[in-house]
């Protein structure tokens, strides 16, 4: 089944069109994926390695979820699917808006930042995507980056969403 994904210009406002997802998009055409970044009540950031399968990145660790915002679908919506797609579990985000969004070169990432203790056993991983699931402290991830066994974010960058885990969001006044 061909996947399919809204199109928006370079300041996020819809085009009315669709593409398929991994086809090459025009010139001003972007598209949205999202990440879910699940920290426990210790601080721990819940990681997954990627299967080998992969074609981006395979076999090595990322945060908790990621994945493609499909045709039709809000960056909630698509967070909470992803979640039950490869963790097994029921996500329900409520009205909680993404605590940050980066731009890349094909659109833009929408990052959720949760609190959750969840169980690694109760899990039911999606074995297309995912291999295996564990915590990790800062220290742990930033070592993973280092050694090339995280995928490649930018330096510091897993250190800000875990500096974000409790401020969801930067001071107004």
């Amino acid at each position: 089944m061909m996947e399919m994904v809204d199109l928006y210009n370079e300041n996020r406002i819809p085009l009315g069109r669709t593409a398929e997802r991994h086809a090459p998009k025009g010139p001003g055409e972007y598209r949205v994926v999202v990440h879910v970044c699940a920290f426990d009540s210790r601080g721990r950031l819940l990681i997954q390695r990627r299967t080998e399968e992969k074609k981006l990145w395979p076999g090595r660790w990322d945060v908790s979820v990621g994945g493609g915002v499909d045709a039709g679908e809000t960056s909630r919506q698509a967070a909470e699917r992803e979640f039950r797609e490869e963790l097994g579990y029921p996500l329900d985000l409520g009205d909680l808006r993404q605590s940050v969004t980066v731009n890349f070169s094909g659109g833009f990432d929408d990052f959720f930042i949760i609190h959750k203790d969840l169980e690694l056993s109760s899990l039911e991983l999606q074995k297309e995507e995912v291999a295996e699931v564990r915590y990790v402290t800062e220290a742990e991830a930033e070592a993973m980056v280092a050694d090339g066994s995280f995928i490649p974010y930018p330096d510091g960058f897993l250190r800000f969403l875990f500096a974000m885990r409790d401020t969801f969001g930067f001071p107004t006044k």
